[in-house]
């Protein structure tokens, strides 16, 4: 065991950051598969929880497509299952010395058997569209996380200065409230039309069309506050190279995202796009996420420094 225990990092390296970008991306897969099982009508492809049928734990011939559908997405769990113990097992001797990332992992780890149970209310509620939409905005949740840990795993723990202007960190959390706006609105939105299942599967009763324009509107802010961000990673003095790349990468989502969007609306929600536009909400908000923990740096930059020492004596 203690062979087995000195095989394990002791400082941030190549499997460590391999883990952790391991752990974001089997998260924006499940989005992905979960998207899938939705729009499909495949909710109760799986009629049971915790067993896939009574007296099976996974799927037979008799259920069809959406029985395979279903059972494909929950064993993806397991996936996520070990992932989520090699990231523990990759940060746990580190943890004197990186509590940021024991952490994030420890929450990742903590979040499996939460899904775990709404999935099965999910499942014993006929597929609520409010369960369900709790659902992902937990998934949307673990994105963050595992953003985080992808983050921190380069730039190391959280800064202790606020590298940018006030107002320039004003429109970051701005920016990043409208992300969330966004997704929520979203998240109903879906609830409400004809992809929140099958024929069978209730609907919120909220107006669809109402609530498409509606999400459009914090999208389209979004929009402008990113290409805000943008401006401002350029032309403000000491802003570090990784706030300038992460903006560009943030903007870019958004541009995708928003002509998927646009495309899925006038296409009448073909069902490929819907669940592209569902992945994408999930880089999306991990694009946010890193723009905004960018903001902070363990030193004080130099031209900054200079230019607005007051506004840099901003500390944790």
């Amino acid at each position: 065991m203690s062979g087995l225990v000195g095989l394990l990092p002791t400082v941030v390296d190549a499997r460590v950051r391999f883990i952790a970008w391991a752990s974001l991306v089997i998260q924006l897969l499940l989005i992905g598969t979960g998207g899938a099982v939705r729009l499909t009508g495949s909710g109760l492809g799986c009629p049971t929880w915790p067993q896939c049928v009574e007296g099976s734990l996974t799927n037979t011939p008799e259920m069809g497509i959406h029985g395979v559908i279903e059972f494909a997405n929950r064993a993806l769990t397991g996936v996520v299952v070990l992932i989520a113990i090699l990231a523990f097992l990759a940060v746990i001797r580190m943890r004197a010395e990186r509590l940021d990332l024991f952490v994030i992992t420890l929450l990742q780890g903590l979040s499996i058997p939460l899904q775990a149970v709404i999935g099965g209310i999910t499942v014993l509620t006929g597929l609520n569209s409010y369960i369900v939409g709790l659902h992902f905005l937990v998934s949307v949740a673990l994105v963050v996380l595992t953003a985080m840990l992808v983050f921190r795993v380069y730039y190391g723990p959280r800064g202790a200065v606020m590298s940018m202007p006030r107002w320039y960190t004003a429109l970051a959390y701005l920016t990043s409230l409208l992300v969330a706006m966004t997704v929520i609105v979203g998240i109903l939105t879906t609830g409400s039309g004809p992809h929140a299942g099958d024929a069978d599967t209730p609907r919120n009763g909220l107006d669809t069309d109402f609530l498409q324009h509606l999400h459009s509107w914090p999208a389209y802010a979004t929009l402008g506050g990113t290409v805000l961000l943008v401006l401002g990673a350029f032309t403000v003095a000491g802003t570090n190279a990784r706030l300038r790349r992460f903006t560009l990468i943030l903007l870019a989502v958004e541009l995708v995202q928003i002509a998927v969007g646009i495309t899925q609306a006038r296409l009448g929600l073909p069902e490929v796009l819907v669940g592209a536009h569902m992945v994408l909400a999930g880089a999306l908000v991990g694009a946010m996420t890193v723009v905004v923990l960018s903001l902070r740096s363990a030193v004080v930059e130099p031209a900054a420094a200079a230019s607005d020492a007051p506004l840099l004596a901003d500390r944790v």
